[in-house]
């Protein structure tokens, strides 16, 4: 079952935050992760939630997902994003 992880973002460093994209796309690719969205125009059809800039990636499973996050791979990324931006991430589940 493929699983889904939902990141709104809040972009407080634009130039490193660029090297971050390249850092993470990267380790997304070795854990056979793929972009679904990355960062384009959001329309709000119904609440007050008001996403920044938006990202879904997707993986072969949630355990997948998981591994992507905690992996060694990913942990210079992640300390990148969190030097250059303020994030909410979440994983899901899809059918």
């Amino acid at each position: 079952m493929p699983a889904y992880v939902i990141v709104d973002i809040i972009v407080t460093d634009p130039v490193r935050y660029e090297e971050y994209k390249k850092s993470a796309a990267e380790t997304v690719t070795v854990f056979g992760g793929r972009y679904i969205v990355r960062g384009n125009p959001v329309e709000v059809l119904e609440g007050d939630w008001i996403p920044n800039r938006l990202v879904i990636l997707e993986f072969e499973s949630l355990s997948r997902a998981k591994q992507w996050w905690a992996s060694s791979e990913y942990s210079e990324p992640k300390k990148l994003r969190h030097e250059t931006a303020r994030s909410k991430m979440i994983v899901v589940e899809g059918i």
